[in-house]
């Protein structure tokens, strides 16, 4: 019974209209005194950010906050993909005949998650990762390799929550969120990191100004509230880490696997 309430509750908060209020909530000096308490609910170690509290204009001005110098080394090893983000592995394997099986217990297409761009075919049997941001993790987006930005694309749609909950009750959250994507070209070839909106999320922001080149480690983006970054890797390009399966957590900067350089 109370599976389908939650369900329609869901759908109905799920409008782009109300997370835009509960945003402009977050952005405001009113939401400054939350801090403290918000941090404490979710186990934030405040003392890694790079400012103290008291100097964040608001709520969202210390979610998207950026860390001390050097608590996030990236792993400088040659032919090196790195997870782009803090986050616990939801999804991860490889991608069979454009098909990610089994997220949650929900099958994905390649094609629906990156809008039906022509540059499917790439990802057709690839690998890929789904990486969810809860609210205690650091929320800044940064490059998983070394290369060159080739494309964007901003896919409007739904902000259901992307945790749990949302991707086991509700239909194919993932290719029915917004989405910003960014693709990439690199030494091996080319990786599309799809940056998926959620619940309360008022809006998913490139870093101004964006180079086209970047050096992995670099911020790419950054997300208000929490969400999920999902990373495809082209066929026959990414051998993974053994170590890693879903429920690990990874560090952004941390090794993911290896690219196979062209």
């Amino acid at each position: 019974m109370m599976k389908p309430f939650f369900r329609l509750l869901t759908e109905l908060s799920s409008r782009k209209s109300i997370s835009r209020l509960t945003g402009a909530f977050a952005k405001s000096r009113a939401s400054r005194g939350l801090i403290p308490r918000f941090a404490k609910i979710y186990g934030i170690p405040m003392q890694d950010a790079e400012k103290q509290w008291t100097e964040y204009a608001s709520l969202n001005d210390f979610f998207t906050r950026r860390l001390r110098q050097g608590l996030r080394p990236v792993n400088t090893a040659e032919h090196t993909l790195v997870s782009p983000v803090d986050a616990a592995i939801t999804g991860m394997g490889p991608i069979s005949e454009g098909l990610i099986v089994n997220v949650k217990g929900q099958d994905y297409t390649v094609e629906e998650l990156l809008n039906h761009s022509p540059r499917t075919v790439n990802y057709k049997n690839g690998f890929y990762f789904v990486l969810y941001l809860s609210p205690t993790d650091y929320h800044r987006i940064h490059t998983p390799v070394d290369g060159v930005i080739i494309e964007k694309e901003h896919v409007p749609g739904k902000v259901y929550p992307v945790n749990e909950f949302g991707l086991r009750q509700m239909r194919r959250v993932l290719s029915r969120n917004e989405r910003l994507i960014t693709y990439m070209d690199h030494e091996g070839g080319e990786i599309a990191v799809v940056k998926v909106g959620a619940m309360n999320v008022s809006s998913i922001k490139y870093v101004s100004p964006l180079p086209d080149r970047l050096s992995r480690g670099d911020e790419l983006a950054y997300f208000e509230f929490g969400s999920t970054v999902v990373l495809l890797m082209e066929t026959n390009t990414f051998k993974s880490r053994n170590d890693l399966k879903v429920g690990s957590k990874v560090k952004m900067g941390e090794a993911l696997g290896t690219v196979k350089p062209s």
